[in-house]
């Protein structure tokens, strides 16, 4: 019989009925326990992946399309402006778009913060299953 939470009366089961479904119980804890470490591995892993990538693409700016890039624009705003009001907006807009990505691949990092860690779920059960058996 089920009550309205969804679970079986097991208030007239005997004690040995009981203990004997532990195995199981316990069985069924820790696969429940290392697919959540799994799925946890999963999503962190993609999350610093993606993270990862975020940081690249902002060194790449940084590093290998500054001078190309910044040579162009110069010499196109060299035209109207003197060449170093254009070398300074070059710049600042270099620092901007490199701003831009690194905060895109701090904000995707601290994603990892919020994801509850496997081990403290364990810990909780264990200290549960302590406190369960105490009682008895």
């Amino acid at each position: 019989m089920s009550n309205p939470s969804g679970f079986r009366d097991r208030s007239k089961d005997g004690l040995l009925t009981l203990v004997g479904e532990v195995p199981e119980l316990v069985k069924n804890l820790v696969v429940a326990e290392v697919n959540s470490a799994k799925q946890w591995v999963a999503k962190v892993s993609k999350d610093a992946g993606i993270g990862a990538v975020w940081f690249v693409i902002a060194l790449f700016f940084l590093f290998w399309t500054v001078p190309a890039f910044a040579a162009f624009v110069i010499v196109g705003l060299s035209s109207w402006w003197p060449w170093w009001v254009s070398t300074l907006v070059v710049f600042a807009l270099m620092l901007v778009l490199v701003a831009v990505f690194a905060v895109l691949g701090i904000m995707r990092m601290k994603r990892l913060t919020k994801v509850e860690d496997p081990v403290t779920a364990v810990k909780t059960d264990a200290r549960m299953v302590k406190e369960i058996a105490d009682e008895l």
